[in-house]
C-alpha cells in the first residue's frame, strides 16, 4: 500500500525454486540433460568412452609401482591391486562429479534465465552423469577382479549401498558448491585443493589398519572413510575389519555420521535459498 505520497510498494520477484514445474518434467529434464552431457563428452571423440577408463587405469599404473616397489605399502596388504583400482574409480566418481558440479549452474546460464526451470536439475545432471561413467567403469574393475582371482561374493549384491551412500554425499557437495559459486567464484579453485587433500585423507592408497592407531580418530572424520573400509569387505576382503571395526566401535563412526548427514542438511537449506535468486546474481 502507497504511503506518504510515494508509489505503489514494490514487491520483490524471485524466479522459480529448486524444483519447479512438476515432478515428471523434472526427472525428465535431469536425464535428458545427463545423457547429452554424456554422449557430448564421449560419443564426439576418436577413442569415445575409453577416455573415461584411461583416465583412472593410468593412475592406477602409476600408483601401483610407486606403493608396491618404491615404498612397498601394497606389498603388505591382500588384493592390493584391486583395492586400489576399485578405489580409485570410487574416489573418481565423487571428485569428478562435485568439481564438474561447481560451475554447472553459471556454465548454463542461459536456461537458468528460463522462467520455469529447476534450478536443481543441473546438479543433478552432473551426479547423473558421472553415475553413468561409475556403472560403466565398475564393469571393467569387475573383470580385473575376476581375472586377478577374486570369486563372486553374495556381499557384492550389498554394492548399491555403497553406491548410495556415495551417491547421497555426492549430490550434497554438488548442491552447496553449485549454488554457492554463483556469488563465490573462489570455489572452483578452493575445491579443487581439497579435493586433491581428500585423495590421500581418504582410505584410497591405504588400507585403515596401515595407519598408526591414534591417527584412526582423525581419519573417521572424514565421512568418506566407514564407505571406503565397508566397501572393501563387502567386495574384495571379507576377512578385512569393517568400518565399525576399524574405527574402533560405533562411537567412533559419530564424528563422520555428523558431517554427512550435515552436509545433506545444509545443502537442502543452501540450495533452497538460493536457487531462486541464481538469476538475478549471474
Amino acid at each position: 500500500m502507497a504511503a506518504d505520497g510515494d508509489g505503489p510498494e514494490l514487491r520483490r520477484v524471485t524466479g522459480p525454486s529448486a524444483t519447479a514445474g512438476g515432478v515428471r518434467r523434472f526427472f525428465d529434464l535431469l536425464f535428458l540433460i545427463a545423457v547429452t552431457d554424456f554422449r557430448k563428452v564421449y560419443f564426439n571423440t576418436a577413442l569415445g568412452y575409453l577416455w573415461s577408463l584411461l583416465r583412472p587405469f593410468l593412475l592406477f599404473a602409476v600408483l601401483l609401482f610407486v606403493f608396491t616397489q618404491v615404498f612397498r605399502i601394497g606389498s603388505q596388504v591382500n588384493d592390493y591391486p584391486v583395492l586400489l583400482l576399485f578405489n580409485i574409480v570410487l574416489f573418481g566418481f565423487f571428485s569428478e562429479s562435485t568439481l564438474a558440479s561447481v560451475t554447472s549452474v553459471v556454465s548454463q546460464e542461459a536456461v537458468v534465465r528460463k522462467t520455469q526451470f529447476p534450478r536443481l536439475v543441473i546438479p543433478l545432471a552432473v551426479v547423473l552423469t558421472g553415475t553413468f561413467n561409475l556403472g560403466l567403469n565398475m564393469i571393467a574393475v569387475s573383470i580385473f577382479m575376476i581375472a586377478f582371482g577374486i570369486s563372486p561374493m553374495w556381499t557384492w549384491l550389498l554394492f548399491p549401498v555403497v553406491v548410495a551412500a556415495m551417491l547421497i554425499l555426492t549430490i550434497a557437495v554438488a548442491m552447496l558448491l553449485s549454488s554457492l559459486y554463483v556469488r563465490y567464484r573462489d570455489l572452483l579453485i578452493i575445491w579443487t585443493v581439497a579435493t586433491t587433500m581428500l585423495f590421500y585423507a581418504t582410505p584410497v592408497l591405504y588400507p585403515i589398519e596401515s595407519l598408526p592407531s591414534k591417527y584412526h580418530d582423525l581419519a573417521f572424520i572424514n565421512p568418506l572413510t566407514p564407505i571406503f573400509e565397508q566397501a572393501r569387505v563387502w567386495i574384495i576382503d571379507p576377512e578385512a575389519p569393517g568400518a565399525v571395526a576399524a574405527a574402533g566401535g560405533w562411537v567412533h563412526l559419530i564424528p563422520a555420521v555428523v558431517i554427512y548427514l550435515g552436509a545433506c542438511v545444509m545443502a537442502i537449506r543452501v540450495f533452497g535459498r538460493e536457487a531462486p535468486r541464481i538469476a538475478e546474481e549471474l
